[in-house]
């Protein structure tokens, strides 16, 4: 069984190469080889298979080429191109009268399958594989017709067995791994397509829900006003509550734009310390209302780059869900710490906390820790906005035990500010 043992070695490195091609294609995005590419890697294939051929006679080589020409022929449709390739290697070893048969052979297997590519495609992937055992077969006969009538043979057991079962197995085995590779890019096609269609569904209820409730209330508003006996004080509260409720879905509006396009409008330098002192002015009454205090511990210098009203906008969702988590009371206490390079602002709480699993999906598309009562927009904001600031989030959080967030980006820079001008 001296061919047989030499075949499988042969075919071992096949499937090594196989295997690199695969994940090297892998490696640059490739979703189907390009033709050039697997041309070449069909090449390296024929390499080996005539550098590692069994010559039992000077003018024969038994190897497994035609497995790479099965699979390049049938899985590609470069079949000629590669039998070309085949017969010009097989040129350096000799132009005899093995090397005649041998073109005659692969010349029509490579047209062969070629002619069959289109309709080879239109099959089941277990069709495909089995189509590709079954031409390897006949192949590998006719092959073996050949060598009875051209040389009397020694071993004819282990050279019947080696071509019928060894290029059969390869070309098998090959095809297999094709197909379960082609199969899993279709998965993921298809997993990425559903979680996008997914995430407009989402997108479309949570929008619809929020704007609908502002643009309700101002509807109704709208209809009272119609009626003539109101007096024009009456008239003037519901036209500053119908402006009230337009610019809450303004609001959701220019929140969800914010999210699908984290770009800053204006770039300025941002003093943190002052920044944050307006905030927390403009969420004292909230947090009076739900019994917080809010304490600070400010560092006396440090400033960011950035655009000053989004700034706003991220610390005012994430102070203002502090103050929610907390429906007892309870206290929030802002940092700020100052190096030459990064400025680092923590919002720590003693709110209901989250769960690890919560604290993962934090900022996902439309992921709310508060339930239907939430639509997740604002976290999404907040992440967002940190992003395109160049900045980073740190969550640490425990039920009932509070959660910190910590923020850090880079200090603005006053000397790098006058070298772009």
């Amino acid at each position: 069984m001296e061919i047989t043992t030499h075949f499988f070695f042969n075919l071992s490195l096949l499937i090594i190469v196989l295997f690199f091609s695969l994940v090297i294609a892998r490696k640059l995005n490739y979703t189907t080889l390009p033709k050039f590419w697997a041309l070449c890697c069909v090449i390296v294939m024929l390499i080996i298979c005539f550098q590692l051929s069994y010559k039992p006679h000077p003018e024969l080589h038994f190897d497994l080429r035609i497995i790479p020409i099965a699979i390049a022929g049938l899985y590609i449709g470069i079949g000629p191109s590669v039998a070309v390739c085949a017969v010009v290697l097989r040129g350096f070893y000799g132009l005899d009268e093995g090397f005649i048969m041998h073109t005659v052979l692969f010349i029509v297997f490579g047209l062969t399958t070629w002619f069959y590519y289109s309709h080879f495609w239109k099959l089941s992937a277990s069709k495909r594989i089995y189509y590709s055992i079954i031409k390897t077969i006949i192949f590998s006969l006719i092959t073996l017709f050949a060598i009875e009538l051209s040389i009397t043979v020694e071993n004819r057991f282990d050279i019947w067995f080696a071509y019928l079962v060894i290029p059969a197995l390869g070309v098998g085995m090959i095809a297999y791994i094709i197909e379960f590779v082609l199969q899993n890019e279709d998965i993921q096609k298809k997993v990425i397509r559903t979680e996008k269609m997914e995430a407009v569904e989402q997108m479309g209820a949570a929008i619809s829900h929020e704007i609908r409730n502002p643009l309700t209330a101002a509807m109704g508003f709208v209809h009272l006003m119609k009626e003539p006996a109101i007096s024009p004080k009456k008239r003037m509260e519901y036209l500053s509550i119908v402006k009230e409720e337009l610019e809450s879905a303004e609001r959701v509006i220019q929140n969800y734009l914010t999210f699908s396009k984290p770009s800053l409008g204006y770039i300025e330098e941002i003093p943190v310390k002052t920044e944050l002192l307006k905030i927390i002015n403009i969420l004292k009454p909230t947090a009076n209302q739900n019994s917080v205090e809010i304490k600070t511990n400010f560092a006396i210098l440090g400033s960011i780059e950035g655009d000053r009203q989004k700034f706003h906008q991220c610390f005012l969702n994430v102070i203002k869900n502090s103050i929610e988590s907390m429906p007892r009371g309870g206290h929030i206490i802002i940092y700020t710490h100052y190096t030459k390079t990064h400025i680092t602002i923590e919002v720590e709480d003693t709110g209901v906390g989250m769960s690890s699993e919560q604290i993962k999906r934090l900022g996902e598309p439309y992921y709310s820790t508060k339930g239907s009562k939430g639509t997740g927009l604002g976290m999404m904001v907040v992440f967002s906005i940190v992003k395109a600031m160049k900045g980073t989030i740190k969550v640490e959080s425990e039920i009932n035990q509070g959660t910190t967030f910590t923020f850090t980006f880079p200090t603005y820079n006053h000397s790098s500010k006058n070298e772009r001008f």
